[in-house]
């Protein structure tokens, strides 16, 4: 491949990257409210919550992101194909991240919580100082592979048009006949770019388990 090629499949890159990083960010905290709210045990919102996670953790991410595009005309939302993108790909990672939050808040010691709360803490200071801190540390393997499933399925965004990494190799295949190459140079890409998320996975949980100390 010539330096032309390569230069396509760093734009791809570029794409793939910036929409998966928000998607990523906006996943992470979205999960960790809808699991605080099924924590909480509101009779309806729970179902409802309970709902959007089973729909949105069986639907695949292609059907996903095809669906939020053509029907958000419909809901009155003129959305972009990246603002699209993004809704879809969040909504599809906070359901997953919701289960791994839930699971790490079950696992928290009801002693320790009790133990905290008789020596006059406020719920939210034991969440912030105690809690986060410990499901951060249990929950951070979790995530991180969801984010890397995330990024995996990313492709799926060139359904609607995006022109990711992935559908940057294909056009330089059909074009060269040679379909092999660019898609080598991709996966090396892809390798790359999870390569830095579990560069940064080792980083946080070094950090996670000085907080939780």
């Amino acid at each position: 491949m010539n330096g032309q090629a390569w230069l396509l499949l760093l734009d791809g890159a570029w794409v793939t990257v910036w929409i998966s990083a928000v998607a990523i960010g906006l996943g992470v905290v979205l999960g960790l409210l809808v699991a605080l709210l099924r924590m909480a045990r509101i009779p309806f919102l729970d179902q409802l919550l309970i709902l959007y996670t089973s729909l949105a953790r069986a639907t695949p991410l292609v059907t996903l992101v095809l669906f939020v595009f053509l029907a958000a005309p419909g809901w009155g939302l003129n959305l972009s194909r990246e603002a699209a993108a993004i809704l879809a790909l969040t909504a599809n990672t906070a359901a997953f991240n919701a289960e791994i939050w839930r699971g790490a808040f079950l696992g928290f010691s009801r002693d320790q919580r009790e133990s905290a709360l008789a020596c006059g803490m406020t719920p939210w200071l034991l969440f912030r100082r105690i809690m986060l801190p410990q499901m951060l540390a249990g929950s951070l393997p979790g995530l991180v592979n969801e984010m890397t499933f995330l990024i995996k399925g990313s492709p799926a965004i060139a359904v609607i048009g995006l022109v990711d990494l992935s559908r940057v190799s294909n056009r330089i295949g059909a074009v060269t006949y040679e379909p092999l190459p660019p898609i080598l140079a991709a996966a090396l890409i892809y390798m790359a770019i999870l390569g830095v998320l579990v560069r940064l996975q080792a980083l946080a949980e070094r950090k996670a388990g000085r907080l939780a100390m």
